[in-house]
């Protein structure tokens, strides 16, 4: 093995050989166990966000891997409809192109070859991190077995009547012309105003005076609505008003919505621009006004002064003519949640619009009882609770997008039946035209919501599978025309966990992998996505898709503060595996700013936080580290001084494994049988070694990963390397100890550290193959590759209370003489005497076994028994149960100096408290200062004032001496 341990040599290698072996394709045999990855955006690259949780995903396939269970870690990416059109669309615009210019299809073309192109960055990322995902299987959301998927659930679920097309209020980006969804909509506080407005009443006996954060929208008002109980309005329910700058009149309303303590309890109702007077407007039969265009202008269903302005503009035209009119009553300064498009980054709209959505009620009611029946546990449990309130006060799904890329919407519009007959792929007979249904009294968007084909027929069904339907089934008309509108993408990811399988076909892997086991996903996407699989698979697999799902927290930075690019905090899993220099890191985090200001401040914390770039700590290094991190349901806060920590690990086995293979390559370590006489220390490591391998599989059961990295580091530095490899030392160094003895110790180096490499390799597979290709023919153990190697089971065989009893004597005899020398600032290279007291007959047996490994482990001397009543030197003593240990401190220390150089420290310390006190007590400091200075602070007072009481302490007992 070489000398240092470099990952940037072993890594690469490593991976690009595991793939070209096919190691990561299911084996065949054994149990089935699969996961399925959350399909990360084609556009994207590897976030903090992707590697923690590809890295629990990539620990549990090798655990079960080597566990013998048939494998599969189902990989893919998701076609991101409106990210990767905005990707596409900004490389037109540069060309000085619209996608207008070319037309749907070329368009479509043009993100087909940037996909083919630019669209691995992430897949290849993944690669680096160690993730072992069956690439041969990679899916994306628009091949042709995933859209034939999409198309056919969507033909079901019309014919159902569990899809409809319908004018509803949904969520709107006036910059992307486009619905979007909850999950892409970013609500942050911003300041703002509150207008109170006056709307006179229509009798002329007053007016009652509203409070609005948007004054535009108030073109559109319908009413304006009071709460029941509020004795103030009571007697106006039921009168009308008049709506200022239109001449309108609308009534006065009772509803319990309204928060009498908010403003004057007078809300204006705007149905058709918010979502909660959206629900009043339902309630209450009202009228549903739309202002505004697409793209956020004042349409003609406003005043004509107004019509055609944008709507900030509009704003200020209203609120200037409400004051000239007498009608402004005031204005106050008001922070509100503002909604922005996390692409575009315009304040979205409540915008009432034609869409087609899924009805979901119908889905929800068994997505709720599996959950409940325990078929689907979702962990840790608390998150259950969530997910049911959701599901029983869940909305219709919008699924439609008036983007280009995506799958279009495979329902057809029959320019013969007046373009009101709805056509879908494989749609038959009985099908009803909109015709039809409005002349039995239904209006237009209740035809269109209704109209539908023939019923399922269970498994008799023909897959769809045409591209288009040929004619019409109403009319024989062929001049059909397609719905423009493309799937929500969350529609077809909603199906991830059976089409990538290979649904609508029985396909083998389908029968071998569905259910999968578990999901791994962030508690942000419970509703978006998890809930929509559950509903989905239940649906048309007749089974739930996963049986547990594991809920991880978002990693943030250090201080707990949420990772972005505006606050230049951002960390790239890539930087921390490969290093990147300081310049580099300043470039990568300041591209794109397009505030100077801030970049130049990003570019200043950079500089300061990491004035020499950022190291490279390897992919086994980050893997630990996120392990090591992740406690069930928190939030991660990533520190670099824990990766950096992790590193050492790294560096602490591979040092160990270079010990071991220099005791052990080329001599007897009993593989070939032979004699072995196993010490205490021997049967003490192996029994150790036992309850690790149990509670890493009991900590992996309950996903608890962070006590499987705690279990293993624990196992690995203190009680292999720290403890182990020492008492090695003194027998296989001793010359006349018995080869029985050596061969044991030998032995036991060899496959302590073999099995330890195997507990180690699911969450550091780069490290581990290396060591094991060197440690495995030493150990007897044949194998091609680690991660094909049996994973440890427990065996309570090993178990042996006596040598672990013993060794506990030994580390408390040890540790106590080391605490000696700290305490007085003795060198740990200085041989120390030792006078021995008060022991038992066990004591006094123990330290003749272990009176070799006493002196090389505690640097001693010599070792003597005082005789019964001889009175002890002036000593320093500790306790090792009821043993007494004494160090005599005659030529060892000078009294007087140390005491000195103790009070000179000690008032060092006192003097930076008293500092530290002074700007904690100050409001001015703790009040204005970033909070997350003031926790530093804070921590460097606690940090100093243990340091004082350990110093304080050790005044003390040399004092006493």
């Amino acid at each position: 093995m070489d000398k240092s341990y470099d990952p940037q040599a072993i890594e690469r290698r490593w991976y690009e050989h595991w793939e070209r072996k096919g190691y990561f394709r299911p084996s065949g045999r054994g149990e089935p166990y699969c996961i399925m990855i959350p399909p990360p955006n084609v556009t994207g690259s590897l976030h903090m966000g992707h590697a923690f949780q590809d890295t629990i995903m990539d620990a549990l396939i090798r655990y079960h891997r080597m566990r013998g269970r048939n494998t599969l870690w189902q990989g893919g990416t998701d076609h991101a409809g409106i990210a990767t059109q905005m990707v596409v669309e900004r490389l037109l615009e540069q060309e000085g192109k619209t996608r207008h210019d070319l037309g749907r299809e070329r368009f479509l073309e043009r993100v087909w070859r940037w996909k083919e192109a630019s669209g691995g960055t992430i897949t290849r990322q993944l690669r680096r991190l160690g993730a072992s995902v069956d690439w041969s299987r990679e899916r994306f959301t628009m091949d042709e077995g995933l859209s034939r998927a999409v198309r056919e659930v969507f033909v079901r679920l019309f014919e159902e009547g569990l899809i409809y097309r319908g004018k509803r209020l949904v969520n709107w980006d006036p910059v992307l012309h486009t619905a979007v969804s909850d999950l892409e909509v970013v609500s942050e506080e911003e300041e703002g105003h509150l207008w109170h407005m006056r709307y006179p009443l229509a009798d002329g006996e007053g007016h009652l005076v509203v409070a609005t954060t948007r004054p535009e929208t108030m073109l559109g008002d319908t009413a304006v609505a009071v709460h029941p109980e509020d004795a103030r309005y009571r007697h106006l329910v039921g009168r009308e008003v008049i709506l200022p700058l239109t001449g309108r009149r609308i009534p006065v309303i009772a509803d319990a919505y309204v928060d009498p303590e908010f403003g004057t309890g007078c809300v204006k109702i705007t149905p058709a621009h918010d979502f909660n007077d959206y629900q009043v407007g339902l309630r209450h039969g009202l009228p549903m006004i739309n202002v505004l265009t697409e793209d956020a202008r004042i349409n003609d269903n406003a005043p004509e002064p107004y019509r055609g302005l944008d709507r900030y503009e509009a704003r200020r035209r209203i609120v200037a003519d409400l004051e000239a009119q007498g009608l402004l009553e005031k204005v106050e300064p008001h922070r509100l949640m503002v909604p922005r498009g996390d692409r575009s980054h315009a304040v979205i709209e409540p915008f009432l619009t034609d869409q087609w959505f899924v009805r979901t009620a119908p889905l929800a009611e068994e997505a709720i009882r599996v959950v409940r029946e325990g078929r689907i546990r979702l962990v840790p449990e608390n998150w259950t609770k969530t997910y049911y309130q959701w599901l029983e006060h869940i909305e219709d799904w919008c699924i439609s997008r008036q983007i280009w890329w995506g799958h279009q919407i495979p329902a057809w519009y029959c320019a013969d039946c007046d373009g009101a007959h709805i056509v879908l792929l494989g749609a038959g007979e009985g099908a009803a035209t909109a015709a039809e249904l409005l002349a039995a009294g239904r209006d237009l968007d209740q035809a269109l919501a209704a109209a539908r084909a023939v019923q399922v027929r269970g498994e008799a069904r023909p897959i769809v599978a045409e591209s288009r339907p040929a004619r019409c089934p109403r009319c024989g008309g062929s001049r059909l025309v397609q719905d423009p509108d493309v799937l929500d993408t969350w529609f077809s990811s909603a199906l991830w966990p059976f089409s990538t399988l290979g649904w609508p076909d029985d396909t083998p892997e389908l029968r071998t992998f569905y259910p999968t086991d578990v999901l791994v996903t962030g508690f942000d996407i419970i509703f978006f996505w998890v809930a929509r699989m559950v509903m989905m698979g239940c649906k048309f697999m007749g089974d739930v898709p996963f049986r547990e799902v594991y809920i991880h927290g978002l990693v943030r930075d250090a201080h707990g503060q949420k990772m972005s690019k505006s606050k230049g905090n951002i960390l790239d899993p890539l930087d921390l595996i490969d290093g990147i220099d300081l310049e580099s890191l300043v470039r990568k985090r300041t591209t794109g700013l397009m505030q100077p200001q801030m970049a130049r401040r990003i570019e200043e914390a950079t500089r300061r936080e990491f004035p020499e770039g950022i190291p490279a700590f390897g992919a086994d290094a980050l893997r630990f580290t996120f392990a090591a991190l992740a406690s069930t349901g928190r939030d991660i806060k990533f520190d670099l001084g824990r990766i950096e920590g992790y590193r050492n690990f790294c560096n602490k086995l591979w040092n160990a494994a270079r010990y071991v293979l220099m005791r052990t390559e080329g001599e007897d370590c009993g593989t070939g049988g032979g004699e072995m006489a196993p010490t205490a220390a021997d049967r003490w490591i192996r029994s150790r070694l036992d309850r690790t391998v149990a509670a890493v599989h009991e900590a992996i059961a309950a996903y608890r990963f962070d006590q499987v990295a705690n279990v293993l580091h624990e196992f690995t530095w203190d009680e292999f390397c720290d403890w182990y490899l020492e008492l090695s030392k003194p027998v296989l160094q001793d010359p006349d100890a018995p080869e029985a003895v050596r061969r044991a110790t030998r032995r036991t180096l060899v496959t302590v550290l073999e099995t330890l490499l195997r507990l180690l390799h699911p969450i550091m597979p780069f490290i581990t193959e290396e060591i094991w290709q060197r440690v495995a023919p030493v150990a007897g153990v044949a194998g091609e590759s680690i991660m094909l190697a049996p994973y440890p089971e427990s065996d309570p065989a090993a178990r042996d209370e006596e040598a672990e009893a013993e060794i506990a004597w030994l580390k408390a005899f040890v540790l106590a003489v080391r605490r000696i020398r700290g305490e007085m600032d003795i060198a740990p290279s200085r041989p120390l005497p030792v006078l021995l007291a008060e022991g038992t007959a066990e004591d006094r047996a123990r330290v003749e076994r272990h009176l070799p490994a006493l002196t090389a482990l505690a640097r001693l001397a010599s070792v003597r028994w005082l005789e019964a009543g001889e009175a002890a030197p002036e000593a320093a003593t500790a306790l090792a149960g009821e043993l007494r240990i004494l160090i005599p401190m005659a030529g060892l220390i000078d009294k007087a100096a140390e005491l000195a150089r103790l009070d000179k420290e000690i008032a060092r310390l006192e003097e930076g408290l008293a500092r530290s006190r002074a700007k904690l007590a100050n409001p001015g400091f703790v009040e204005k200062a970033p909070a997350a200075v003031v926790e530093k602070e804070r921590t460097r007072l606690a940090e100093a004032e243990a340091a004082l009481a350990r110093l304080r302490e050790q005044h003390r007992r040399i004092a006493a001496l």
